[in-house]
Formats: structure tokens, sequence, C-alpha cells
């Protein structure tokens, strides 16, 4: 709000949209008075960002008194637009990639996989505690940062660290990592943003097939999908044991990130609000 001109909707101090076309990211407004004492919208755009078809119900039913147009709806994946089997536009959720790049050179130590979420248990797998516990006895290191609920689940180990959220910027600790695993528990990615930075910072992603990521996710060539632990297991010792794919499938998976969040193409997303 200190960098753009963003201010809180106030129809007291007439702080209120004017027409034109509305847009509502990441958020809904249901049962407020507000949107009765503005200028009608030209048209009304969501861009819709969860998996809840009766949020999704309540945004694009709006009372007949309102007369509001109907509403565009935009998701941030393809995966989210087939499971809720709703009509609408498919724009990535953007990601500044020039804060994200490769590390030049490995730096000494262990073969390290790692993650980064929310640190809430829908967030992580069960099935995943066995995993990181033979990944460490393998001679690996696991980082997770996001991970401290995770304390009473895994034990103590040197080569584990359990990270508070927020403790290193996405920048600084991904490139720490030499693959980047993600798999989550009740929850589903929409779209799965930490994927896709991942992914710009040149590093090959071991993910569960059933997320936002997918359809950019050609296994093998610019990262790895699995079904199973033991699919998952297999990858990642076949990463820990040959450097050149690891370099070969981060370096696909940089150039996917920069196609899919290129200045051109942002332009061309941008150009649907503009219409």
């Amino acid at each position: 709000m200190r960098q753009f001109p963003i201010s809180p909707i106030s129809p007291m101090t007439r702080q209120v949209p004017d027409g034109g076309t509305y847009v509502f990211i990441g958020a809904h407004w249901r049962n407020k008075m507000w949107p009765y004492l503005i200028a009608r919208p030209r048209r009304l755009i969501y861009d819709f960002s969860t998996f809840h078809p009766k949020v999704m119900a309540l945004t694009t039913s709006m009372p007949r008194t309102l007369g509001w147009p109907a509403a565009e709806l935009i998701f941030v994946s393809d995966f989210q637009k087939r499971m809720l089997r709703a009509d609408g536009v498919v724009h990535p959720s953007p990601i500044d990639i020039g804060r994200f790049s490769p590390r030049r050179t490995r730096p000494g130590g262990p073969f390290t996989v790692g993650r980064i979420s929310r640190d809430t248990p829908d967030k992580h797998h069960v099935d995943d505690m066995p995993l990181y516990e033979a990944l460490l006895a393998d001679g690996s290191a696991v980082r997770i940062q996001g991970g401290t609920r995770l304390g009473d689940r895994l034990e103590p180990h040197p080569r584990l660290e359990l990270l508070p959220v927020g403790h290193l910027a996405a920048e600084e600790f991904l490139p720490t990592l030499d693959v980047f695993y993600y798999r989550t528990g009740s929850h589903v990615e929409t779209f799965g943003r930490v994927v896709f930075e991942a992914m710009a910072c040149g590093l090959p992603v071991v993910c569960h097939s059933h997320g936002g990521y997918v359809d950019h996710i050609r296994h093998g060539e610019n990262g790895f999908l699995f079904d199973t632990t033991g699919e998952a297991v297999e990858i990642l010792a076949r990463l820990k044991a040959d450097p050149e794919l690891r370099s070969r499938v981060g370096s696909k998976a940089r150039q996917t990130v920069e196609v899919l969040f290129s200045p051109q193409a942002l332009r061309q997303r941008l150009d649907f609000y503009r219409r």
C-alpha cells in the first residue's frame, strides 16, 4: 500500500470503485452494502484460487437487485479448472522469477533434499516421515522450512533441519538444496507457487502427481512426478547418484519458468483485464 495507490474501500469517505472493470483477487465479497452504493462495473472478474465450489457459487451468483454483469472467472491452473469443472480462463499466479537464480557452484556437503511450505499439518504427508528417515540413513541431508511441527514425528539427526516459516527468504533457502521434494497431506495445491520458485532456482523438482503444478512438469525432462512413496524413493536415489541428471533437469526447469513468466506472457495475461 506504500508502493502503490491502494486504499481501503469506504463509502463514508467515498473511497470506492467508480465503474469500469472490477477485479477481485484472492478474496470474495458477500453480504456487503458497499456494492449497492457504487457505480455498476462494465466487467466483473474474479481471480479464483480455491477448490471450493460453494464459494465459487456464492461468488458468481449476485443478487438481481445489484444489477452487476455476469462474473468472469480466472483460475490459477488447468488442474484447478478441471477439478471444479467450470468455465473460465487460466492465468498462472505471477511470480517475479528475477528474484530466483540457479546457484553457480555446489557447496561442499551431503546431497540435500528439502522443501518449503506453511507450517501446518495439512501441508505434510504422513508417508514422508519414513522417506525422510530413509534419506538420512543413506547419508543425505534433509532441510524443511515450515517443518517445526514435525519435530515430534522425526528423531533428531545432525543432518536434519526443521526450520520455522520465514527463517530464510525463498530465494535464499532454495539454492541450498540439491533437489526440491514436495507432497502435501489433506491440502491440495491449486497452483503450487513454491514448486515454480524451486524450478526458477534451477532445481530438479520431485512432486506428487496431484496439484496445480502437474501440467507444467514433463516427467524426466524438467522435473519428476510420482504417485507412490516407492516411486519417490527411486527417483531421489537416481538424482543422488547422477549429478549430471540433476543439472540437466534443473536447467530445463529454469527454462520452463522463463517461458511461463516471460514479460511477453505476462503482458498477454494483463491484456485480458484491459479488454
